[in-house]
């Protein structure tokens, strides 16, 4: 794979998963308790010998360049590395990253040096395994110049995709970004073609695009030099190719999910719990996933009951009760103390005892989990401070409020703590 380069797009403002975007990127939100979105794409490469990685940055992008740099540092003996690309002014371009294309186009000439006969293009907010060697295997066997990973989806799902058809041999002839009413009903494609069984066909009609792009080097400078003002690959760029260029789609059939909303991302998160096997899984010592090393003792999980659930590293659990829950990195729960159906990403740092006794003495609740709480339903972000008697479990049933000033959001029913709030004893939410 020495001759293809990986440009991970990790820019977006992520408005929809807000509060959790309010301090970071899209790509870097906790995952499982102890990853981050962004060590999806980045190990995927890393598995399919794909070494030249650069990471796109635009908004809120501290965490994320901090997190990549602590994390990815290749051998000096190999030709590999995982360079974040951050926007920046230029006398020749002065605007800030417009879209995905125009991102690629203000950083090509960071990359050109390189000779690399393909480009592959990856979003940096997919949760999904894929062997890429696969994928460029099938765009060089098929000549194409663009290729695409797509996959069946359900109708109620199509209208928030890039839609396409192909010809009998898989080029795309016709592709709407997130089209709707009688286009999107003209969208649908015989699956058959590709292999899916007859049930499978008719529940899953439409041929979505994964955001997932294989370019030549030759048509990706060619596209976006030429089209200066296409500033999106699904808008703009993939549209303008199909009728000179030969785009191909890529069937991809194993689990992808684009965490895009709080209910995805929450729904992925819980999902890994699932048994008796979830339907993405980071128990694979043959692809691995890789984060941050952090060589965090063992947790502790003290006189507690626990059902389907996960809980990571550097915790320490007294007479709790966790059922259908996942407790990430140095979370603390105190005496009697229960969640359910709840997503807890921990802690940045270990509070002292010392340190916590002088919280419980000002009146501040140290980070972590107070004796008493009932958590359901719920969100818990980073350095949280929830006090005793607390019950998070959105009482009057409501779907969607803001209460910023007082340290949580509710968004479709799943009330969402901020990071670094702090819940008094005797909140009722």
């Amino acid at each position: 794979m020495e001759n293809v380069v990986a440009i991970i797009l990790g820019g977006g403002r992520g408005e929809r998963l807000y509060p959790l975007t309010k301090h970071r990127a899209k790509p870097a939100l906790p995952l499982a308790g102890k990853y981050r979105l962004i060590d999806i794409p980045v190990s995927n490469c890393i598995n399919s010998d794909v070494l030249k990685i650069y990471i796109l940055t635009q908004f809120n992008s501290a965490s994320l360049n901090q997190h990549i740099s602590n994390t990815y540092r290749f051998s000096p003996f190999m030709r590999g590395f995982v360079d974040v690309l951050a926007a920046q002014q230029t006398p020749e371009s002065p605007d800030w990253f417009q879209g995905t294309a125009d991102a690629v186009r203000k950083t090509l000439w960071v990359m050109e040096p390189w000779k690399a006969e393909h480009y592959l293009v990856l979003a940096g907010d997919h949760l999904y395994r894929m062997d890429y060697r696969e994928f460029i295997q099938h765009h060089v066997k098929t000549n194409a110049d663009i290729s695409i990973a797509v996959l069946p989806v359900a109708e109620e799902k199509a209208a928030g995709f890039g839609l396409m058809k192909t010809d009998a041999h898989g080029r795309v002839v016709e592709f709407k970004e997130k089209p709707t009413g009688d286009t999107l009903h003209g969208m649908k494609v015989d699956m058959a073609q590709f292999g899916i069984d007859a049930a499978t066909a008719a529940r899953t009609p439409y041929l979505a695009s994964m955001g997932i792009y294989l370019f030549n080097r030759k048509a990706l400078i060619k596209l976006l030099l030429e089209h200066p003002k296409h500033t999106d690959f699904g808008r703009h760029i993939i549209p303008s190719a199909i009728t000179d260029l030969n785009v191909q789609a890529y069937p991809f059939r194993g689990y992808w999910e684009d965490i895009g909303t709080i209910e995805t991302f929450y729904k992925a998160n819980l999902d890994l719990v699932k048994q008796p096997r979830p339907d993405f899984s980071f128990y694979d010592s043959d692809f691995p996933i890789y984060s941050r090393p952090r060589f965090l003792p063992p947790s502790k999980i003290l006189d507690s009951v626990m059902k389907e659930s996960m809980v990571c590293d550097g915790c320490i659990l007294r007479g709790s009760r966790i059922i259908n829950s996942l407790v990430g990195i140095r979370s603390r729960m105190e005496d009697e103390s229960s969640i359910e159906n709840t997503l807890v990403m921990g802690a940045d740092f270990n509070q002292s005892e010392s340190e916590r006794a002088s919280d419980l003495l000002q009146g501040v609740p140290p980070i972590g989990i107070g004796a008493n709480t009932t958590i359901r339903n719920a969100i818990i972000d980073k350095n949280v401070r929830i006090g005793r008697n607390v019950q998070i479990v959105n009482k009057d049933n409501i779907v969607n409020v803001e209460r910023e000033t007082e340290g949580y959001w509710i968004r479709n029913g799943i009330v969402i703590v901020m990071k670094g709030a702090v819940i008094p004893n005797n909140t009722i939410i």
